[in-house]
């Protein structure tokens, strides 16, 4: 087995209270292990947190959405790491302590697409994002 390392910034952590919705960002948040996000409505669930590149909503933005970190749902927004070409099996450690393995990328979009793709077309969390 080949370990590689590879190193990136968590620029954004954000929650919500319920599912559906966008999150809003907070100050730091506390990883419960086999559980997920504390404080987070996904949390507990089979997908308890994702994460999403900043590079990745760049690339909505570039295409004229007005998104900002939390906007497509995502717990934890990256930089500097290329999230979605991270193979099922890789464990991303988070800070001093929390080792996440990630279980699945991307996830089938809402029924009519989200606000996000009925603004610009696109979305980029159903390829680019990932679940650990």
């Amino acid at each position: 087995m080949t370990l590689k390392s590879f190193q990136g910034r968590v620029l954004a952590v954000s929650i919500s209270d319920r599912k559906g919705v966008t999150k809003h960002n907070i100050p730091q948040g506390r990883l419960v292990a086999d559980h997920g996000l504390e404080g987070d409505a996904h949390a507990g669930s089979g997908r308890q947190v994702s994460l999403l590149a900043q590079e990745s909503i760049d690339k909505m933005i570039a295409l004229g959405a007005a998104v900002s970190p939390g906007d497509f749902a995502e717990n934890i927004t990256t930089q500097g790491i290329e999230v979605m070409a991270l193979p099922v099996g890789t464990v991303l450690r988070i800070g001093k302590e929390a080792l996440l393995e990630v279980t699945q990328i991307g996830k089938a979009c809402h029924n009519k697409g989200c606000a996000i793709r009925q603004q610009v077309g696109d979305c980029v969390m159903p390829r680019e994002g990932i679940f650990v």
